[in-house]
């Protein structure tokens, strides 16, 4: 095989790679919260302690990227597509982080229902995994269009968050004695944002491989 033939097949890798990361942590999510739903502690407990298997991925990714910047020197789209990797597994790994965080939160919230606080707790994590998955669809898959839908749909997440907040103002009133719960639950939405916010930071690096610019500032 040619040099840019094996370069190639090895940027395919580098995509399957984080590809497979964010699979792992969009499954992740998913099982936390139907488990939350079936009222299984002990998965939510297994989640708790399963962030070491991401942490390697995201060792494992960035080590090929710098391995591949040492060895093959590429430049333009190709440079574009190894920076953009090493910035988005970050983004993937915080997102495990959140994960994790939150799995904590329920469990100090003795695993109870979120919409018994507030009714739009689910619709934001419904949204929030939307925006993960179709982030990580849009880099793997370079969909500049996908991207900036993904962009957009920020202010669902920060919208549903006021919301959040609101009903438990009006939950407080009713409930005084569960403030420190009420704390959690507020923790545990502000982590649903700053997911949707990673997403968000995912989908510009998939428009900064295209044109290497993030937002209007042209970097590479």
């Amino acid at each position: 095989m040619s040099p840019r033939t094996v370069f190639e097949h090895e940027l395919k890798e580098l995509k399957d790679n984080v590809e497979t990361m964010g699979l792992r942590v969009e499954a992740t999510y998913e099982e936390l919260f139907q488990a939350l739903e079936t009222g299984n502690r002990e998965e939510v407990c297994r989640i708790l302690k399963s962030d070491r298997a991401v942490n390697e991925m995201e060792r494992n990714i960035e080590s090929r990227c710098l391995s591949l910047i040492a060895k093959q020197q590429p430049v333009a789209r190709d440079l574009r597509t190894i920076t953009a990797s090493l910035k988005v597994v970050t983004d993937i790994e915080r997102v495990g982080d959140h994960i994790s965080d939150i799995a904590e939160l329920l469990l100090r919230l003795n695993m109870n229902p979120l919409s018994s606080y507030s009714g739009h707790l689910d619709p934001m994590v419904k949204a929030a995994k939307e925006m993960t998955r179709a982030a990580v669809e849009a880099f793997v898959g370079r969909n500049e269009n996908a991207a900036k839908a993904v962009i957009d749909s920020d202010d669902i997440v920060d919208d549903l968050f006021n919301k959040v907040k609101h009903d438990l103002i009006v939950y407080l009133k009713k409930e005084t004695k569960n403030a420190d719960e009420c704390i959690d639950v507020l923790m545990i939405a502000k982590y649903l944002e700053k997911i949707g916010d990673h997403a968000v930071n995912i989908a510009e690096w998939e428009l900064f491989q295209e044109t290497g610019e993030i937002g209007d500032v042209r970097l590479l």
